[in-house]
């Protein structure tokens, strides 16, 4: 498999005041195309944190982080936006769909921000739609869909460009338990269908437990993994694994 995303003695630091945070400590991660990969660990572990530098969204006080073969410490600001616009999707915990637009139209919104005819996508998009279920609610604006199809429209646009990597900031967390099921069934199903790859930030054994891979963090640090297993990982698994860790 090619390795997607890398990372090497990632630290992220936070000043406040004359306290020195560590956010994050040497931390060395890779994901492989074709992974679902979970990320978990207890609040201020550093998950999100994690997430934002893979995604380029925020700088790491050290370390190397290499995604889809570009160093991004070796690229300039508007380099990495266009790095982040073309070769990463991102799924919000609360949607942040447009009001104004369409399912169909938020799907298409990476493309427009890209400059790309809508029009050369039409296939792209309604394919989409139909992976996740909503062929017909393409039309429907936000508040005439539920969250769960709401969330389905974000993991729609999050593949709309082909991405090296999408990467999901608890995407079942606004969501009831029915809606998350489907939810992440289709984060599933996208990773086999599409050959996507997959990193997901939870605090919901629920939820790792239909990644391939299990990360768990504490204070900055990777401190085990589930590997893959032919029999996946249940949840009783993964909360007995973050117990044994006093996660």
């Amino acid at each position: 498999m090619a390795t997607v995303l890398q990372t090497t003695g990632l630290r992220k630091h936070y000043q406040m005041g004359e306290v020195t945070v560590d956010a994050l400590q040497s931390v060395d991660f890779v994901v492989q195309q074709g992974e679902f990969v979970a990320i978990m660990g207890p609040s201020g572990a550093g998950k999100s944190t994690l997430l934002h530098l893979m995604g380029g969204l925020d700088t790491p006080s050290d370390g190397d982080i290499v995604l889809g073969g570009k160093r991004l410490a070796h690229l300039s600001d508007d380099e990495i936006t266009i790095v982040r616009r073309r070769q990463v999707g991102f799924i919000f915990q609360f949607f942040n769909l447009l009001p104004t637009l369409t399912a169909a139209e938020n799907v298409a919104l990476p493309l427009l921000i890209d400059g790309k005819r809508i029009e050369d996508y039409a296939t792209r998009i309604d394919e989409l739609l139909d992976l996740v279920g909503l062929s017909g609610r393409r039309d429907h604006k936000p508040d005439q869909l539920s969250g769960g199809e709401q969330q389905r429209v974000a993991i729609a646009r999050a593949f709309v460009n082909d991405p090296k990597i999408v990467l999901a900031d608890e995407p079942t967390g606004n969501l009831d338990s029915k809606s998350g099921t489907t939810v992440l069934e289709l984060l599933r199903r996208t990773c086999k269908d599409l050959n996507a790859t997959v990193v997901m930030v939870t605090h919901d054994p629920r939820a790792a437990s239909y990644a391939d891979r299990v990360i768990f963090l504490k204070d900055g640090q990777i401190v085990r993994e589930l590997l893959p297993s032919d029999k996946g990982h249940s949840p009783q698994e993964i909360m007995d694994m973050m117990a044994e860790l006093e996660l």
